[in-house]
């Protein structure tokens, strides 16, 4: 019998809810597929801080080194830690373990209802790849002559041959993947998220490198577009896209609104992977640590349970994720849980419990 060893960090905020019912639901498949899933919980938080000057301790990567898998419920307090300050260690594991890919699917579950007219499951199966460990993101930079009028900041971004390549290549193979899959339509296509008409030498870069690499998938259609086109074309034409591939800052940005698309934050799951699993991957829910409903349990959990899926579907562990995704599915299009941003009564746990009997 298979055993994995999945590191928890709740977080922040909402955190230790929805880990709790990503936890359930990881649980639940695992007896049934029979394998095991070996737990250990780790108290890294904004509260951490408060008591140790640190997010985390100084050997926390190699504490997580061993484990198969990690799931981040949320981090973030302002009330208790300055963001650019707690969002250190989300950054520190992401660049430490090689996560370079940033895998955010926005796809649509039947029953759910988007605040965008005509979003359909049909309409929407979209998954973009964010590089994750460099770009605009780099935190290479500083303050100069501050208290001064003179007072100025400087943050360059960094953009290698080796970071575009690997993330972009990752991209077209995704999309080949979703090709066989017939997850769209018998021609993949990847498009191109970039700004070069603007940033002519960061995003330039990023576009030979697109350029070159995308001749190896004679396959697969390539598209370009300007990040701000970008948006206006996902509400207006969200159909259109299978696999886009973009920078740090902007895959940050375009999968807010794909977050929106598919019905809000609530339902928004992410990866941070290493693709060759030379690290643990870590999973997360995307919407944040909403510290004001903290303990009153009515948080929508399907973007946790999305992200065990996407864990175990990186464990290869493939029909156990498909049993989660078809069990939210049945759930969601009968109409009857429903948390409060879904216009419902029913309680954070309350959700996952019917997701975990339908499992």
């Amino acid at each position: 019998m298979k055993n994995y060893r999945i590191a928890y960090i709740p977080g922040d905020g909402v955190g230790t809810e929805v880990t709790a019912e990503a936890e359930k639901i990881l649980n639940t498949v695992a007896a049934k597929h029979n394998f095991t899933i070996e737990g250990q919980y780790f108290d890294w938080s904004c509260d951490y801080f408060l008591k140790n000057g640190v997010m985390m301790p100084d050997d926390a990567l190699e504490t997580l080194k061993s484990f198969d898998a990690i799931f981040l419920g949320c981090i973030g307090d302002a009330a208790k830690v300055p963001d650019h300050i707690s969002l250190t260690m989300l950054l520190a594991i992401r660049k430490g373990f090689d996560q370079y890919v940033n895998l955010r699917p926005i796809k649509i579950f039947p029953g759910v209802t988007s605040p965008v007219k005509g979003v359909t499951p049909e309409t929407l199966d979209m998954i973009v790849v964010r590089e994750n460990t460099e770009g605009e993101y780099s935190a290479n930079g500083g303050f100069f002559k501050m208290g001064t009028p003179d007072a100025f900041a400087l943050q360059t971004a960094i953009f290698t041959q080796k970071g575009c390549e690997r993330v972009i290549k990752y991209a077209f193979e995704l999309a080949q993947k979703r090709k066989k899959l017939g997850t769209k339509s018998p021609v993949g296509m990847v498009t191109n998220c970039t700004k070069s008409n603007a940033l002519n030498y960061s995003m330039v870069f990023w576009d030979s490198v697109f350029n070159r690499v995308s001749v190896n998938y004679p396959d697969i259609k390539t598209d370009m577009a300007l990040v701000d086109a970008l948006t206006m074309w996902f509400v207006k034409n969200p159909d259109y896209f299978d696999v886009i591939v973009a920078s740090n800052l902007f895959g940050d940005i375009i999968t807010d609104l794909g977050a929106m698309l598919q019905g809000g934050m609530g339902f928004a799951a992410g990866g941070n992977i290493n693709p060759e699993k030379k690290y643990p991957s870590m999973f997360e829910p995307i919407h944040g640590s909403a510290p004001k409903y903290t303990g009153k349990g009515i948080v929508n959990p399907v973007a946790s349970i999305e992200s065990a899926r996407m864990l175990l579907e990186h464990l290869d562990e493939y029909q156990a994720a498909r049993d989660i995704e078809n069990a939210t599915a049945t759930i969601l299009s009968d109409g009857k849980f429903r948390t409060a941003d879904m216009g419902g009564t029913f309680k954070t746990h309350e959700v996952g419990d019917a997701i975990a009997t339908a499992i």
